[in-house]
């Protein structure tokens, strides 16, 4: 997002206040707004103001009057101000005033929600299930070899109408995992690891701990540590971390009956020795299909316009994928970030005569056709956006969600 800093601003979720009368303290202004559908944008509260969360508020102005905007203030090491913005009729800048009130209401009941229990995290939308993380340790059925234990996946996914999107322990791919994020060819410490074929029992990648959870009016996620851990090093019978991965995951509240979810991976090496990941076609941000889809019954089309007989092995902005289910009709368009490794990035999509059914698999693969050298010290950031929704969307919707993601409204801010 490209802001142009007069001073910077941010806040949190207050809703009912009367601010006719507030003292303004900086209006944003955002120019090219194209998206129909809602999308969240921030801005860094700390470089505005440093009154209390429970002072401020938001609301946008249309002609002479002003409308109070639902918000959330994230609290960090800067506070960050999130709302929702769409484009309604046919101009497409809006402008928006944080405020400074007196006294603060009760804030409302928020729309998007977290429910944890002792194994699992789940997101959900006016009361409808988005998303189920998965922090315990899940273990394959019975039967089947422990190494294929996982904890760090999501699992379902579910549409908006709920459909459940996402498959884990298919018996041709016990290490399929739902949404999931491993490397395959690992070379760490002069020995290659896979953290992708838990059955080759070289290495498997578990939750750590939370760092963060947040839910309000804009958005519910969380921050997780994952740690990829190789097995038999430096030694037999020995594990050692060889990356640490924060998973950041954020879903949005559209007011629309889709669901927009943010999945960001940031990758450090946890030792002096550096990662390298070495050019395999799978590896990177996964998606195993449900089962209700096959070659028959469901599609692929990319933003290159490539079918699933053609997607295999090209690079792509976003990817649609969408097919029949017991409940009518639903997809998601996967969409990767222009700061990513190797974009736009290559994918591995199976192919229509994949096993005797045509299942269903995606990656975002950004080492298929190259290495990456991870360095100790440095971050490495990957970024995806999921657009999930029932019934069918367009090339030109899709085309406008990659769009608002990967060149959001420009927002110019102002302090009174």
């Amino acid at each position: 997002m490209r802001i142009r800093l007069f001073a910077g601003g941010l806040a949190l979720l207050l809703c009912g206040l009367f601010t006719a009368h507030a003292q303004i303290i900086a209006t944003l202004t955002l120019t090219d707004v194209q998206n129909n559908i809602g999308v969240p944008v921030s801005v860094n509260l700390d470089a505005i103001t440093a009154l209390p969360n429970d002072q401020l508020h938001l609301r946008e102005v249309k002609g002479k009057a002003t409308v109070d905007i639902p918000f959330q203030i994230e609290n960090g090491t800067h506070r960050f101000l999130w709302w929702m913005v769409k484009k309604e009729g046919a101009t497409n800048q809006k402008v928006y005033e944080i405020v400074r009130v007196n006294a603060a209401s009760s804030p409302a009941v928020a729309p998007l929600g977290l429910t944890t229990d002792q194994k699992s995290i789940i997101i959900t939308n006016a009361g409808k299930n988005v998303l189920q993380y998965n922090y315990g340790i899940h273990y394959p059925p019975t039967g089947v070899d422990s190494a294929f234990k996982r904890s760090g996946f999501i699992h379902p996914l579910w549409s908006p109408s709920g459909n459940i999107l996402t498959r884990i322990n298919a018996p041709d791919h016990y290490h399929h995992m739902g949404l999931w994020n491993p490397w395959t060819h690992v070379l760490f410490e002069g020995k290659e690891i896979d953290f992708w074929n838990l059955g080759d029992k070289k290495g498997t990648v578990r939750f750590s701990h939370f760092i963060s959870k947040n839910n309000g009016a804009i958005y519910a996620g969380f921050r997780a540590l994952q740690q990829h851990i190789a097995f038999n090093i430096p030694s037999p019978g020995m594990d050692k971390t060889a990356l640490d991965e924060v998973w950041d995951i954020k879903v949005y509240n559209t007011g629309e009956n889709v669901y927009l979810i943010d999945f960001t991976s940031s990758l450090n090496c946890a030792t002096d020795s550096a990662v390298i990941l070495k050019e395999y076609r799978y590896g990177g941000f996964g998606f195993r299909a449900t089962e209700d889809w096959n070659n028959n019954n469901s599609t692929v089309l990319t933003s290159e316009g490539k079918n699933r007989k053609g997607a295999d092995a090209s690079t792509a902005r976003w990817c649609m994928i969408d097919g029949d289910m017991q409940n009518g009709h639903s997809g998601i368009v996967f969409m990767g970030y222009p700061s990513n490794y190797n974009y736009p990035e290559p994918m591995r999509v199976w192919p229509e005569d994949a096993n005797k059914r045509g299942d269903v698999f995606f990656s975002f693969s950004p080492t298929r056709n190259k290495d990456w050298d991870l360095h100790p010290g440095q971050s490495y950031v990957l970024k995806y956006r999921m657009l999930v929704f029932d019934g069918k969307i367009t090339t030109e919707q899709a085309e406008e969600a990659w769009e608002s993601f990967a060149n959001p409204p420009e927002i110019t801010i102002k302090k009174i």
